[in-house]
């Protein structure tokens, strides 16, 4: 198999295996701003299993996102019927959260795929792939330039996604009592008409 499998071992227990190491990087993850940009992956199994590759064109982010619950801003004044709760109950995963808020900090991107690298108590990591549309060396790539193509563009903020498709519970869902998945959850609650 080769180093890639002690890798991937090494990766099932982070905290016992890796130990002093994990510790010290997630204090030094808490002090780097929310979105990073990374020379090389923390997990070199995952990345390249993911699409990474070490070319042009092709480059990698860790992303810090809060963990709990989301709530809205609190009310001020005013009467306000029982229905009306703070906490809010989003359908999105904390990773596909993490690859939006990549995708924003790199406009001219495209968000490839991702995967965790850590949390704590307050905080998960994610570090995801991105691919610039435009390069010349990605317009070449054979596997890679699908990325370039219209449909393509803010693929993330649509779900397409591995994180956001299974957010929509499209890879985990399939035939018989998956009707109302597909072509969005919208398109069958009547929502956006």
């Amino acid at each position: 198999m080769g180093i890639y499998k002690y890798i991937r071992a090494a990766w099932e227990r982070p905290k016992e295996t890796l130990g002093d190491l994990y510790k010290q990087r997630l204090m030094e993850w808490r002090r780097d701003p929310a979105v990073l940009r990374i020379d090389t992956p923390t997990r070199i199994d995952r990345a390249r299993s993911l699409g990474f590759r070490a070319k042009e064109g092709i480059i990698m982010a860790r992303v810090r996102v809060l963990r709990g619950g989301h709530f809205r801003p609190k009310f001020v004044g005013g009467r306000r019927p029982k229905t009306r709760r703070r906490m809010k109950i989003v359908g999105k995963s904390y990773q596909w959260m993490a690859e939006e808020n990549a995708a924003k900090r790199f406009p001219n991107c495209e968000v490839l795929n991702s995967y965790f690298v850590a949390k704590d108590g307050t905080n998960y990591w994610y570090e995801i792939v991105l691919v610039d549309r435009a390069h010349p060396a990605i317009l070449a790539d054979k596997e890679l330039n699908f990325v370039a193509q219209p449909q393509h563009r803010g693929r993330v903020f649509r779900g397409l996604t591995s994180a956001g498709r299974r957010s929509r519970g499209i890879l985990t869902h399939k035939g018989k009592g998956a009707e109302k998945l597909r072509p969005s959850l919208r398109a069958n609650k009547g929502l956006a008409k």
